[in-house]
């Protein structure tokens, strides 16, 4: 039976390991990737591209798990649901997810494909390029998702990457269900400008019928409404969903619900800039954490600028420092 303690948000996405290297521009072209996005790769695919690469770093990811590992250093409670394989990266990942404080509970599974990850390179700029085997992570679909767990939680958080798989579509529209069903709210993020150009009318209609609170980069909102123009972006999203997060890297973010706009610096970073990875999933982790802990869209969008700069500071895509320990100062 589920443990439906309340939560404060459960996110659903694909449950993946990360695998970082630091290369140079060259690296990409020389292996057709686009920079700064994410491409998906089938299994020999990721075996070449991973042995072609330098000395590496492994760490448990994914986009929605990132942000819930987030909301739990914040001092908030959140659960996820996503597929791994009953093998030895699947106990990587489960054991790391549930180390950080975050309810897991789908059963790995015992056949098909092996436990997705990411391969992340690095550029000397700081920008990461992703590309991605799914595997397990791909098999996700409406029997993964626990009513009660979702009925539970404050926000039902949907990762955009999962609609490259239409069993995980079918998943989202049975969240989104049983979240509103429940007088909850659901939130989507849009994850990655291709995967926007991919998948463009289901998220128009998506955001338009389900979603209550959004979140995208530039590139992704423009993307989205087929606008060069942020503002044009901004004044359409206004009107579809009750709120809008809008990041804008060393820009800040803008937070908008209806005529109400705010606008958000983005916080200071302890040293230099590493590694931009999880920066977008970080954001969403304090602004979400805020959101349910009743504050103002306002200090919703400076936790969130918050938690990206601790992330961006390092290397890999999860917090190394408490955020709720880092937030004080913002919280008082």
């Amino acid at each position: 039976m589920t443990d439906a303690k309340p939560l404060d948000v459960v996110g659903i996405g694909n449950a993946l390991v990360d695998v970082l290297s630091h290369e140079n521009d060259s690296f990409l072209t020389e292996h057709g990737l686009m920079k700064g996005g994410m491409s998906l790769a089938d299994a020999d695919r990721a075996h070449a591209l991973y042995d072609a690469m330098g000395p590496t770093t492994s760490v448990s990811g994914g986009s929605a798990a990132n942000t819930m590992v987030g909301i739990a250093s914040f001092g908030g409670s959140a659960a996820f649901i996503g597929r791994v394989r009953d093998d030895e990266l699947g106990e990587v990942f489960t054991h790391d997810i549930r180390a950080s404080g975050v309810r897991f509970g789908t059963a790995p599974a015992t056949e098909g494909p092996a436990t997705g990850r990411c391969l992340v390179v690095v550029t000397p700029d700081a920008e990461r390029t992703l590309t991605t085997f799914l595997g397990a992570a791909a098999e996700i679909g409406p029997e993964d998702v626990d009513a009660e767990l979702i009925a539970s939680a404050e926000v039902t958080y949907l990762e955009g990457y999962l609609f490259d798989q239409p069993s995980a579509k079918e998943a989202f529209r049975c969240a989104a269900t049983a979240a509103h069903e429940s007088g909850r709210r659901v939130a989507l993020t849009l994850s990655d400008f291709g995967c926007v150009d991919r998948h463009r009318d289901d998220f128009l209609t998506l955001v338009d019928r389900e979603v209550d609170i959004l979140f995208a980069n530039e590139a992704e909102i423009c993307a989205l409404y087929e606008v060069s123009d942020f503002d044009a972006a901004l004044q359409r999203v206004s009107k579809h969903c009750e709120v809008a997060a809008l990041t804008r890297s060393a820009r800040g973010s803008i937070v908008v619900s209806g005529d109400e706009v705010h606008v958000a610096d983005a916080h200071p970073v302890d040293g230099s800039v590493v590694d931009t990875t999880g920066a977008g999933d970080a954001y969403a982790a304090g602004f979400l954490f805020g959101f349910t802990h009743g504050h103002d869209l306002g200090r919703c969008g400076r936790l969130g600028s918050l938690a990206a700069s601790e992330v961006i500071a390092h290397l890999g895509p999860r917090p190394e420092t408490s955020l709720k320990d880092l937030a004080a100062p913002v919280l008082q």
